[in-house]
């Protein structure tokens, strides 16, 4: 596969261990052209810290994915999300996350360790 990707999107960002070394190449892609994954051709998988989720790109013009269970490429079981604790801390806090500014330990994975 590694022919099909452009030159332009070679670059890697260092960013934390996951299940495999490729899991952790493919999550930490990072292209010259393309701030955003979601904008990339050659990115194919997302991980979302806050929730603990990884997911396989939807080529679908916004933000989505399909959330996956195991490592495609391992085949280790991935953590459980933890969308639903993310939602219930924030409304202990009393914070509406649709409505309300998300403090920043709550956008990523800083609150998970807190």
């Amino acid at each position: 596969m590694r022919g099909t990707r452009s030159a332009r999107c070679e670059t890697l960002v260092r960013m934390r261990e996951h299940c495999c070394a490729e899991m952790t190449r493919r999550v930490a892609w990072r292209c010259a052209e393309h701030d955003d994954p979601f904008d990339c051709p050659d990115a194919v998988v997302i991980f979302d810290a806050r929730f603990q989720e990884y997911g396989l790109i939807v080529r679908d013009g916004g933000r989505s994915f399909i959330e996956i269970h195991y490592c495609p490429w391992c085949g280790s079981r991935l953590p459980e999300s933890r969308r639903d604790r993310w939602f219930a801390e924030l409304e202990q806090r009393g914070i509406d996350p649709w409505t309300d500014e998300i403090p920043p330990e709550y956008q990523d994975d800083r609150w998970l360790h807190s």
